[in-house]
């Protein structure tokens, strides 16, 4: 059984080959997508009345697929996904698929804390337009979070999904980490292409690499600030906060990673790690979307209950950037 549903998704699944997304086709390597590349988990706009500004989303759409991205993730952490209804998250994603040009990836983030729940959004976000989704770890029930819960959980969300299934670890938002065991297990099912890791654990991530390189797993860096790192021991991509507003250096970083240039991507590495501080962990989306205005796109207020920055924030995040030679 288990051998007759590999085979099913080996031939249902897509292949990419280089920039292009291209129709699966039934071999021996597997159903696969390929996730290389750096990707912004976009912000969701709002207007200041506090709904989703759709126009200002299809502008900012339009803009983040002139940089070179390999696509975009829609509704992450920065998109404020648990504020939104499961309305809004659908019509985020089918809004940004219509805009976003055809060779470009969309992963919808299609997590929710139960199982049942998860698997209907997932179906809904592919409905929507989405080549794969990223399915956070449940969370509120964390001391019952183990790896066979978790196991079971991605098992039956990847069953049951049109698309493939990318992992979501991000402990700084959920309090908990998803086991690399559970990793492990999970990187053999079929429709289980890979993780995004955002723990700041440069050995970890390298484990997971290790671990699962058999299986043609992928790993993305959670990060900007560890891109670098992560690109050293094996990640092929990333999923950057930064990458909203500082897209053409994130993806230049990338080309140096991949060619070898590590002098020159270590000292741009280093102008990225303060401002990814800044938004990522001493201001958070409210940061974000105070960047957004400064290079170009739309940010607008966050949505309540998360406040806006003060004077003193609002300059010292200006400060951030202009030190390190982006403003």
């Amino acid at each position: 059984m288990l051998l007759k549903k590999a085979l099913m998704w080996k031939c249902l699944g897509w292949r990419v080959f280089g920039r292009g997304v291209r129709e699966g086709r039934c071999s021996s390597s597997g159903a696969s997508l390929d996730l290389s590349g750096i990707y912004p988990p976009i912000v969701t706009p709002f207007n200041h009345e506090g709904q989703v500004d759709y126009k200002q989303l299809d502008s900012n759409t339009y803009k983040w697929s002139k940089i070179p991205f390999r696509g975009l993730v829609v509704q992450g952490s920065n998109g404020e996904f648990v504020y939104l209804t499961g309305e809004e998250r659908v019509e985020v994603v089918r809004r940004v698929r219509q805009v976003l040009p055809e060779g470009r990836l969309l992963i919808a983030g299609s997590g929710c804390e139960s199982t049942a729940a998860t698997v209907a959004m997932t179906r809904d976000m592919a409905e929507s337009g989405a080549n794969a989704v990223l399915v956070v770890t449940p969370c509120y029930y964390r001391g019952r979070m183990s790896s066979a819960a978790f196991i079971q959980h991605y098992t039956q969300v990847a069953d049951s999904s049109p698309v493939p299934v990318v992992l979501y670890s991000v402990p700084g938002n959920t309090a908990l980490e998803l086991p690399v065991d559970a990793i492990v297990a999970l990187s053999h099912h079929p429709n289980i292409i890979g993780l995004k890791d955002s723990g700041n654990d440069i050995a970890r991530i390298a484990l997971v690499v290790h671990k699962t390189r058999k299986q043609d797993f992928q790993v993305l860096a959670g990060s900007a600030g560890f891109l670098l790192a992560a690109y050293s021991v094996g990640a092929v991509g990333g999923v950057c906060a930064l990458a909203n507003v500082l897209g053409e250096p994130l993806c230049n970083l990338e080309q140096l990673c991949l060619g070898r240039q590590w002098e020159e991507a270590r000292e741009l590495q280093y102008r990225l790690i303060e401002p990814n501080t800044a938004i990522t962990r001493t201001f958070g989306i409210a940061a974000l979307k105070e960047a957004l205005g400064w290079f170009g796109f739309y940010g607008g207020p966050c949505r309540a209950p998360l406040l806006p920055l003060t004077e003193a924030e609002r300059k010292e995040l200006r400060s951030t950037f202009a030190s390190n030679g982006w403003l």
